[in-house]
């Protein structure tokens, strides 16, 4: 059995420059990237036809932020590796990147954001990588403050893979000591390979749990994934990654009054592999 990352150094140094560009150039990892981000943004259970600031705790390279872009919202980006920001950077993603460790807290205003999602990050913080860490506080100083930064009707969904039943307990417990409301969805329970596990927060008092994907009726569901890219097509909206695409990304990033670089005749052509 593969070693668990957690296990062979603590983030800030596990992800550096290699394993950095390794994890954003995986195509089998992007795509389970993109397709997890698709479903914790569908727990999040927004409006479709409104526009949201969502927090990307852990956000990498910016892979999760994409979709929250592609989905017309946007975001703000807390990660501790200084590497898979700078990719993040040069992907030219539209959301505004801080380098942070989760376990410290989050540093904002009350009620900035209106959702928080996060993919493959939370299981970190149920070790103890340095003699001053202690995993239950810092669960708890992370999930307080993380209230602290949401809406009174938000909610974070949080993908993640716990090493067993304890940490599942530890983390739920810490979540609902800091005033959350939810509790664990597993998608398809029953399968060793497609078994994902998200922990559904909310912040305006108790409500039922999302349903779980994997029983009979979903396995005759059309993918949440391939209903969107057929809904876009259907209202006529351009190819990810094409001219028009880009283009139009560009024109909301300056809306936002984020920095952009101009339009040029090069903008959305293919470029030549760096020497």
């Amino acid at each position: 059995m593969a070693r668990r990352p957690e296990h062979s150094a603590p983030p800030e140094i596990f992800y550096n420059n290699e394993e950095a560009k390794k994890y954003s150039s995986n195509s089998r990892i992007i795509e389970i990237q993109v397709e997890m981000a698709e479903r914790a943004l569908e727990l999040l259970a927004l409006n479709e036809d409104e526009s949201y600031l969502i927090l990307d705790v852990g956000c990498g390279s910016g892979l999760s932020g994409s979709v929250l872009e592609d989905s017309g919202h946007a975001w703000i980006g807390v990660d501790i590796s200084r590497p898979m920001l700078d990719i993040a950077v040069d992907r030219e993603v539209a959301g505004d990147l801080i380098l942070s460790d989760m376990g410290q807290g989050m540093n904002f205003k009350p009620g900035t954001f209106d959702g928080a999602l996060s993919i493959s990050a939370l299981q970190w913080l149920c070790n103890a990588d340095k003699t001053s860490h202690n995993p239950h506080k810092r669960l708890f100083k992370f999930f307080s403050t993380l209230l602290s930064s949401l809406t009174r009707t938000a909610r974070a969904v949080f993908q993640f893979y716990p090493e067993n039943a304890e940490q599942i307990e530890m983390v739920t417990a810490q979540a609902m000591k800091a005033g959350f409301y939810g509790g664990l969805v597993i998608d398809y329970p029953n399968s060793t390979k497609a078994k994902k596990y998200f922990l559904v927060l909310m912040t305006g008092g108790a409500a039922p749990l999302p349903k779980a994907l994997g029983n009979e009726e979903d396995e005759k569901r059309i993918s949440y994934i391939k209903k969107r890219d057929m809904c876009k097509a259907a209202r006529g909206k351009p190819l990810k990654k094409s001219r028009d695409w880009i283009l139009a990304k560009k024109e909301r990033r300056r809306r936002q009054g984020l920095d952009t670089r101009p339009d040029t005749k090069y903008t959305g052509r293919k470029r030549t592999t760096r020497f």
